[in-house]
């Protein structure tokens, strides 16, 4: 028996069948269109999953097999499989569910892509066999999914676990929610880029502005982490800082949920020891309870397939 799994992103839609061994067996993909009304969307999303799933190539692959379809959305979905709000794709209280089965009759259930992806490193990741865990995507913003007891904590209404937006600093930052001083604005790849483009202003002669050719445009994270590995002064205050930030984050989350492992992902994550390492390091301080057990701090290890794997184990 198979499961489909639907990664519904802002540019492109990931689709794949996944086996009882949680690996995936067949896999494709469509652009995202916002351009056009939504039951042409749905239509182009399960024609390729019934292009996908072809027999002749392997037996598995028949609808009859298949048990349940899922889906990741960047946004807010209910029990119901209604899609509350995902702005990238222009969805706002959306049926998703109940316009998928009118084409494929079979189980479907939709979260939102972070907890997706906390699902799949839970079960198929970097923290199988762990009962508690929390991922946190470092990327653009911050997203986050906490799995308790083997299963996706959303809190009593369904919108619990937005982390990147709580509050670290008290009239901080404005954030693109509406408040300020959320730790989307610190912890972020692009709060690390904000940070970067102001030090370069002050300091031309980083190797920061090296890397991006002059351009303070074309700075990204991983040119403050590669200027760091040879020593430039201003991309190591940076790294401290950003850092700082990050074990604040974590120390946060420790305090608060005590979980068995904290898992990152997103693009900062490509890091890896660097980051890792430092992070392990600077969170310590900040716990409340630092001379009991600590969690285990880990990077993703499923990359892109976190968002196939995780939306085919929804149920």
């Amino acid at each position: 028996m198979i499961r489909i799994g639907l990664d519904i992103g802002g540019t492109g839609i990931q689709i794949g069948a996944v086996n009882e061994e949680n690996r995936i067996i067949a896999q494709s993909s469509i652009p995202t269109k916002t351009d056009i009304p939504f039951s042409d969307q749905v239509d182009q999303m399960t024609a390729c999953i019934r292009g996908l799933l072809n027999p002749d190539l392997n037996p598995e692959l028949s609808i009859e097999n298949v048990t349940s379809i899922g889906a990741g959305v960047p946004g807010l979905a209910n029990s119901e499989g209604v899609v509350i709000n995902c702005t990238n794709l222009g969805w706002s209280y959306t049926p998703l569910r109940e316009e998928f089965q009118k084409r494929i009759d079979k189980p479907f259930f939709v979260d939102n892509d972070a907890n997706v992806a906390a699902l799949a490193e839970s079960v198929a990741g970097v923290s199988a066999g762990t009962s508690s865990s929390v991922f946190i995507t470092l990327g653009t913003g911050i997203g986050s999914g906490i799995i308790m007891d083997g299963k996706i904590w959303k809190g009593h209404h369904g919108i619990g676990g937005e982390l990147g937006h709580m509050i670290m600093e008290l009239d901080g930052i404005p954030c693109s929610c509406g408040n300020r001083g959320c730790l989307e604005q610190y912890c972020s790849a692009t709060a690390l880029i904000r940070m970067a483009r102001e030090q370069v202003a002050v300091h031309p002669d980083s190797m920061i502005l090296a890397l991006a050719d002059g351009n303070p445009q074309k700075i990204n994270a991983k040119m403050v982490f590669d200027a760091k590995r040879e020593g430039d002064p201003i991309a190591e205050k940076l790294f401290r800082r950003y850092v700082f930030n990050l074990g604040q984050m974590i120390a946060g989350i420790v305090n608060l949920l005590d979980p068995e492992i904290i898992v990152l992902g997103g693009g900062v994550s490509k890091a890896g020891s660097l980051l890792l390492d430092a992070v392990r390091e600077a969170y310590l301080p900040s716990v409340i309870f630092n001379d009991q057990p600590q969690p285990r701090i880990e990077i993703a290890s499923l990359s892109a397939e976190a968002g196939i794997i995780g939306a085919a184990m929804l149920s």
